[in-house]
């Protein structure tokens, strides 16, 4: 699974990135998550399973949300708690939920 998390610049979201990246263990080792502005979405999304946004561009999701339909992929707001807290485990778990793995 390939998870891209798209926030105003790519740099905040990018520590969450690594919680991820620890949360995914041995059995996962071929999966992938980076984090990206969200500007750069449509020239990403290809290459990621599901979206994820930081909750500081909340705002953006209409927009997130319709460029996501139209690839077939499941997109949602981080918890701000787990963003903040920088809870990859969590926001892992929910990002499996989407995929239904």
């Amino acid at each position: 699974m390939n998870i891209l998390l798209v926030c105003a610049g790519g740099i905040s979201t990018s520590i969450l990135e690594k919680s991820i990246r620890d949360a995914f263990g041995p059995e996962r080792a071929d999966w992938k998550v980076e984090a990206h502005p969200v500007d750069q979405l449509e020239a990403l999304i290809d290459d990621f399973d599901v979206v994820l946004l930081g909750p500081q561009i909340r705002h953006k999701l209409r927009s997130v949300e319709k460029t996501c339909a139209a690839k077939g992929k499941p997109c949602e707001v981080i918890d701000s708690r787990d963003y903040a807290l920088s809870k990859g485990d969590k926001v892992l778990k929910r990002a499996m939920e989407l995929m239904r793995v």
